[in-house]
């Protein structure tokens, strides 16, 4: 005879995952962890009562999903509610096993003890765990009208698809990225070092940051590179020790071996990961189907749909080609692909320094993934047979406004007569002011009537972060 999970086990598990009904507060380990910057983003979402929409938290692996729905039960009960109506349900967890949501929410009301009918806050970790997750959840919306429910999940690409196809008006989503290096200095408690500046861009001035402190900036830059997307690895010497163990087999295995192949009924996994592989190693390389079907074994047409899913589960980016007069071609033939996090390379094969051969295609991949975390941005590179520039900013009329120059040199402040594709681009394209970056270098130089703006990598890249959260608070 098989035994079943008895509802007071249920019961008793709901109880253990909820402390804060006993001691009012979160558990210590949570509390100390730092916010991040995308709290204050996240938690107004959490708030709002006017409209009613369940709240959908989602992005890959351990970018501190879990800790930030901690800190938000924190600032729940500091803004008054009771901590009682504050419940945490990690659906991961084998004991909940079959049992629908409302379900759930009913047996936890039940374990609090309490009468009420309404104000509840219902938060559910790992949805994704939860089959057809987004039609219980939207049933729940519409029938307790007055309670909030929170979740969120690490598969981004099923929950992206399921709250906006199910979701339609019920569910707000909110995507949390790994670390922008401007999150990093800010955990790191660096702010010190950062000084904003005035730059003429784009027709107009620009709040820009820098640094008196540049050796300093550059050498967590360089750490950021190689650990700096999640905020367990940034404070722990131990994982940085070993990151292959800690990034490759917590974040990319489980995505590439269990939740892209249950999600989508993938059952060779070696194809996966033989994509992956070759797109993390290349990373900021330019790609055809032909080529990377090649190199990594899979067939084109397996291929395309691939690179959907990891683009779809936040672990790569593709970045489509316009030519020297900033038109699209009408057949993407070519295109390139970044890892929307460079220390996913890094953990699956070894750290860089600041010499390795491969540090200009990082810190390339490091700067476009600054640019990922704008949902209303579309990147492009340009490139035709005698040249290319490597990130591209068009207007609402399809027409090149900006270029940007990703270099991890020194030597074209020097001599800019050798950025000569980028100087053919901005004359073609009637650019004026473009971005070139450098290691150290920093100012204005004026060549063949283009003024060239340098900055070190390392303070743009901090700019793209800081600008990028500062515009989204304002929205």
């Amino acid at each position: 005879m098989l035994r079943e999970i008895s509802k007071t086990q249920v019961l008793d598990r709901i109880r253990f995952e909820n402390p804060w009904w006993v001691d009012g507060k979160i558990e210590d380990d949570y509390n100390q962890m730092p916010r991040r910057l995308y709290f204050d983003l996240f938690k107004p979402l959490v708030y709002e009562r006017d409209i009613r929409r369940a709240v959908v938290l989602m992005g890959p692996r351990r970018v501190g999903k879990t800790v930030m729905l901690y800190h938000m039960v924190q600032d729940l009960i500091e803004s008054g509610t009771n901590p009682k109506k504050i419940i945490f349900i990690t659906i991961e967890n084998p004991i909940y096993n079959n049992i629908p949501l409302e379900q759930l929410f009913i047996y936890a009301k039940e374990a609090t003890g309490l009468k009420d009918k309404d104000d509840w806050h219902i938060i559910y970790d790992e949805i994704q765990y939860c089959r057809d997750w987004e039609v219980h959840l939207k049933s729940l919306v519409d029938s307790y009208r007055k309670d909030k429910f929170i979740v969120s999940g690490s598969a981004a690409a099923a929950l992206k698809f399921a709250s906006n196809e199910s979701g339609a008006g019920r569910f707000t989503d909110f995507l949390l990225p790994p670390l922008t290096f401007y999150e990093y200095i800010s955990l790191k408690d660096l702010d010190r070092i950062i000084k904003p500046i005035e730059m003429r861009w784009n027709d107009k001035t620009t709040r820009f940051y820098s640094t008196s402190h540049l050796e300093e900036l550059n050498k967590h830059f360089i750490d950021y590179i190689n650990f700096g997307g999640y905020p367990e690895v940034i404070f722990s010497e131990k994982i940085q020790a070993n990151p292959g163990r800690y990034i490759r087999q917590d974040i990319v295995d489980k995505v590439l071996l269990r939740d892209l192949p249950s999600l989508y009924g993938i059952s060779d996994t070696r194809e996966l990961n033989s994509l992956f592989t070759t797109i993390a190693y290349n990373s900021g390389g330019e790609f055809s189907l032909e080529t990377l079907s090649k190199q990594s074994q899979v067939p084109k047409n397996t291929l395309k749909k691939y690179i959907e899913y990891l683009e779809a589960a936040y672990l790569i980016k593709q970045v489509k080609r316009i030519d020297q007069c900033g038109k699209r071609f009408k057949r993407d033939n070519f295109f390139k692909i970044y890892l929307t996090n460079p220390s996913l390379r890094i953990a699956l094969f070894s750290p860089i320094s600041a010499t390795d051969e491969m540090i200009g295609n990082m810190v390339e991949t490091a700067i476009f993934a600054q640019w990922m975390h704008r949902d209303w941005f579309t990147p492009w590179y340009a490139r035709w047979n005698t040249g290319e520039v490597d990130m591209v900013g068009l207007g609402q009329t399809l027409k090149p406004i900006w270029a940007l120059e990703i270099k991890w040199s020194d030597r074209y402040y020097d001599k800019p007569r050798e950025l000569k594709s980028l100087i053919k681009f901005c004359k073609e394209n009637e650019i004026e002011t473009p971005i070139v970056t450098s290691i150290s270098k920093e100012g204005e130089i004026e060549f063949d009537s283009i003024h060239f703006q340098f900055l070190p990598s390392s303070a743009y890249a901090y700019t793209v972060g800081r600008n990028t959260l500062d515009a989204k608070k304002q929205q």
